[in-house]
């Protein structure tokens, strides 16, 4: 089999997996009401590790929107260490843990001192609804055909997203059934975007990648980030967009590719941003749903979106082809994202497998 073979078809299986989340959104919408209301929470905390914890910036930002009520997110980890300082009976808390497989010992563990120090109820995002995490949740959301073989998250992560931006819409009582238009979309995008996603990947002149989002898109981009990281080994960081302009937009040169997810609510501040970033000799991408006024057109490239989905429906859209950016890198550089410990550059890779 060929290097990346198991992740590329995992990614391109994506628009099927999203139109299974959203149909699981429109079997527990009601419960999910139901849920809420019966919880009269003070607050939202989403938690997870690694690419799930970005999914719980996502999430939170999302929530705080929907709904108005104070959501946040923190990685399971500081709240396995630090279970007084973020858990308190004084306050009714809705803890939504995100796991991939339900077994990471952090967020498992930060369910059990939940339910020790905090008050209030547990639900729980995953791809397999048999695992430890899902035994204890008070509500399940559980899509296990997301589940992968490959090491990296990508179907997963974007599957357990559309379920979390569909559950804030549901909440928020949005029509979330905008957001059936997001497979369809996906699959065109992806046409559309692979010939930017494909030139980029096989330039091996780039040795930095600097992904930049606001609001929910922040999350993104730090998920952007991680996955160029695993992949491709490329030194990758994530900022929010303008505070890129406050110290690390120093450290980008010619040799930097500056990837700005720009957003309809910060569209002009966004743009602008980026137009400085590119008068500073580094490579810059942006995507956007559209290239409103041209604002786009002098950076390096534009990717849009093009879906028609309302902003609160669609942050998940811009994570696809940035996925595929990292794969055509892993691959150029002789990786394989299908086996992370693998290194060309070892006489004998290893061959373990992930916990």
């Amino acid at each position: 089999m060929a290097r990346g073979e198991i992740t590329l078809a995992e990614i391109r299986s994506q628009p099927r997996l999203w139109t299974e989340a959203l149909e699981l959104v429109e079997q527990r919408a009601d419960e999910a009401l139901r849920f809420w209301s019966a919880g009269a929470f003070d607050e939202v905390l989403l938690t997870g590790c690694g690419s799930t914890y970005y999914l719980g910036v996502i999430g939170a930002a999302l929530l705080r929107q929907a709904t108005g009520i104070p959501a946040r997110a923190s990685s399971a980890s500081e709240l396995m260490l630090f279970p007084e300082a973020n858990f308190s009976r004084q306050r009714k808390t809705l803890l939504i843990c995100v796991s991939r497989s339900g077994t990471t010992r952090e967020t498992v563990e930060a369910a059990r001192l939940f339910r020790q120090y905090g008050a209030g109820s547990i639900a729980v995002v995953t791809c397999d609804s048999q695992s430890p995490l899902a035994q204890a949740a008070d509500m399940l959301l559980a899509i296990d055909s997301a589940q992968e073989q490959s090491r990296v998250q990508t179907r997963s992560f974007s599957s357990m997203a559309v379920i979390i931006a569909g559950l804030a819409a549901v909440l928020a009582r949005q029509d979330w059934r905008q957001m059936k238009a997001l497979p369809a979309a996906l699959e065109q995008l992806m046409d559309r975007s692979e010939a930017v996603s494909h030139k980029l990947g096989q330039d091996l002149s780039i040795n930095q990648f600097a992904f930049l989002g606001s609001g929910a898109q922040y999350g993104l981009a730090c998920e952007a980030m991680l996955k160029m990281t695993e992949m491709s080994r490329i030194l990758s960081v994530g900022y929010h967009v303008l505070e890129y302009l406050h110290g690390p937009r120093y450290a980008a040169d010619a040799n930097t590719v500056i990837v700005g997810l720009v957003s309809d609510s910060a569209y002009e501040e966004e743009a602008r941003a980026l137009g400085s970033l590119r008068q500073r000799r580094a490579r810059v991408l942006a995507l956007a749903e559209t290239n409103r006024d041209g604002r786009l057109s002098e950076l390096d490239d534009v990717i849009t979106l093009e879906s028609g989905v309302p902003e609160w429906g669609r942050t998940i859209l811009y994570l696809p082809p940035l996925q595929m950016l990292g794969w055509h890198q892993a691959i150029q550089r002789g990786f394989d994202p299908d086996n992370l410990p693998f290194d060309p550059r070892d006489s004998e890779p290893q061959d373990t497998k992930e916990a």
